[in-house]
């Protein structure tokens, strides 16, 4: 039988779901497996940008969401961007995340790099997601074509010159849902470290607005111990997507606090 090409987080956003995510450093399917016990993720992302992984990772990854019914999605740098999302998406991703792009044309060269032939530049696919080419007779082809138009693309505004012309990206067909970057964009104007700067807010804010005028979905990224209060504020703009905390984010917070007070409990 062909492989299952269903895409969770792209049907939810056609339902015009909300939708839940978190993310991952740690590249193992006991990290997914553990995050898909809960039952309350739609998906998890692997922060593909700062963490060690080899492409037999990538298989495992997807394979631990797919039995959980969760969607994957992993954060790409530009280079090497369409060798990368292709490889992510033959492994199982159904969502991938362009960061540090600086160029409309850099976007439009990641929107094309998911789509396939004729859409996009996506050729055949001989491994996992395609069924190593021995589900065929089945007619795991066309449903290759149809998994290739139903990959989520998210692009990560972050740098000055793309930000400037968030209405042309926000314009382009394909593109599914936008999220700010505040740390590098703080950096390209000058403010380094300085999230709260006005800047850096009103980006922010300059973002999700025009997000939501083109019927893109901004997407947040939320850390720390005041989760639903930073979701609440977020939902008054408007917003439906979130992503919620990393793996490595909440071992160390947890590791920081009860480490403390065990050695206060000592004497230490």
């Amino acid at each position: 039988m062909p492989v299952d090409l269903r895409n969770p987080l792209r049907q939810l956003l056609k339902e015009g779901k909300p939708t839940i995510g978190t993310h991952i450093f740690v590249s193992q399917p006991m990290m997914v497996e553990t995050i898909g016990n809960t039952g309350l993720f739609d998906y998890v992302e692997f922060f593909s940008t700062y963490a060690p992984f080899d492409f037999h990772d990538l298989d495992m990854m997807a394979l631990a969401a797919e039995r959980y019914n969760m969607g994957s999605m992993i954060k790409i740098d530009p280079e090497p961007m369409m060798y990368l999302a292709q490889r992510s998406i033959i492994a199982g991703f159904g969502s991938i995340l362009f960061a540090d792009l600086r160029t409309l044309k850099e976007v439009e060269t990641a929107i094309s790099s998911v789509r396939a032939d004729p859409k996009g530049v996506m050729g055949c696919s001989e491994g996992r997601i395609g069924g190593y080419r021995m589900t065929l007779e089945y007619g795991a082809d066309k449903q290759f074509v149809k998994y290739c138009d139903d990959i989520v693309v998210a692009i990560m505004l972050e740098k000055k010159s793309l930000v400037d012309k968030i209405e042309d990206v926000c314009n382009m067909d394909g593109v599914d849902m936008i999220q700010y970057g505040p740390c590098d964009y703080a950096m390209t104007v000058g403010v380094h470290g300085q999230f709260k700067h006005p800047k850096v807010v009103e980006a922010d804010r300059k973002i999700i607005k025009t997000a939501l005028k083109y019927d893109k979905h901004p997407r947040i990224e939320i850390g720390g111990d005041t989760i639903d209060k930073q979701m609440a504020e977020y939902q008054k703009l408007g917003v439906t997507d979130f992503s919620l905390g990393t793996d490595l984010g909440i071992v160390h917070t947890w590791m920081k606090k009860n480490g403390r007070a065990a050695r206060k409990l000592l004497g230490r």
